[in-house]
C-alpha cells in the first residue's frame, strides 16, 4: 500500500508544478492567473507572453504526464499491488494509469498555486500518449485542425478529448483491430474525456455566447 500511495503522491507532486505560474514570474514578474483566462495552461501564457513561452509551456506540461506514466509508475517494482487488479491490463499497466491521472489532477487542482491550476490538456496528452500512442496522436491531429480552422484553443481541446473514445470505439469495432484491455481502457478515457469538459465550462459558456477569444500568434493581451 505504502508504494502505491507513494506513486499517487509523487505523481500529483509532479503533476502539480506549475511551470506556467514559473514562467510567468520569470519572464514578466506576473502572476499568469491574474491575467486573461486565469489558467496556468500554454493558451493563456501564449497570449500573454507569445507563442514560444506558450508552447514551452505546454511541453513541459506534457512531460509531467509523461515522467508519472514512464517513470514514477516504476516505483510498483518495489513493491507490490495492495489490492487484486480489477482490469485486464498487467498490474503495472493499472499503476500507469493511475500514476498518470494523478499527474492530470495535480496540474489541475495544485498544491504549489493554492489548487489554481491548468485545464490539463497538455498533462492528459502526455501520460496519453505513453499509453494509447496511436488514439492520442489522432486526437492530436484533430485538435490542430479544429484550433486551424476556428481558432479556438478550447474548442479543440474538447473535441479532442471527445475524439479519443470515438476513436477506440472505431479502431475496435469496425476495423477490429485489438486492443489489449479495451474494455476498462474506454470508461477510463471517457472519465477523462468529461474531466476536460468540465475544466472547460467556462469556456463552454463562452463559445455558446459568443465572447469566446480566439487564438492568435501575433496578437498578446497587454498586462498593466
Amino acid at each position: 500500500m505504502l508504494t502505491l500511495f507513494s506513486i499517487i503522491i509523487l505523481s500529483y507532486l509532479v503533476g502539480s508544478i506549475p511551470t506556467g505560474l514559473i514562467i510567468g514570474k520569470a519572464v514578466k514578474g506576473i502572476d499568469i492567473r491574474n491575467f486573461g483566462s486565469s489558467s496556468t495552461g500554454g493558451t493563456n501564457v501564449s497570449r500573454l507572453l507569445g507563442w514560444k513561452f506558450g508552447l514551452l509551456v505546454i511541453i513541459l506540461d506534457a512531460i509531467k504526464g509523461a515522467i508519472a506514466v514512464i517513470f514514477i509508475a516504476r516505483l510498483y517494482y518495489l513493491g507490490s499491488m495492495p489490492f487484486e487488479n480489477p482490469t485486464p491490463f498487467d498490474d503495472f499497466t493499472f499503476v500507469q494509469i493511475i500514476a498518470g491521472m494523478s499527474a492530470v489532477i495535480g496540474h489541475i487542482w495544485t498544491i504549489f498555486a493554492q489548487f489554481r491550476g491548468g485545464k490539463g490538456i497538455a498533462t492528459v496528452l502526455g501520460f496519453l500518449v505513453s499509453l494509447i500512442t496511436i488514439e492520442a496522436l489522432f486526437a492530436f491531429g484533430i485538435f490542430l485542425l479544429v484550433v486551424t480552422i476556428s481558432r479556438y484553443v478550447s474548442l479543440g481541446s474538447i473535441i479532442a478529448a471527445i475524439s479519443v473514445p470515438i476513436i477506440l470505439v472505431i479502431r475496435a469495432t469496425v476495423f477490429h483491430i485489438e486492443i489489449p484491455g479495451y474494455n476498462i481502457i474506454l470508461p477510463f478515457v471517457i472519465f477523462v474525456a468529461v474531466l476536460v469538459i468540465y475544466t472547460h465550462r467556462k469556456n463552454i459558456d463562452r463559445l455558446f455566447s459568443g465572447k469566446e477569444k480566439r487564438f492568435s500568434f501575433k496578437k498578446k493581451i497587454k498586462i498593466t
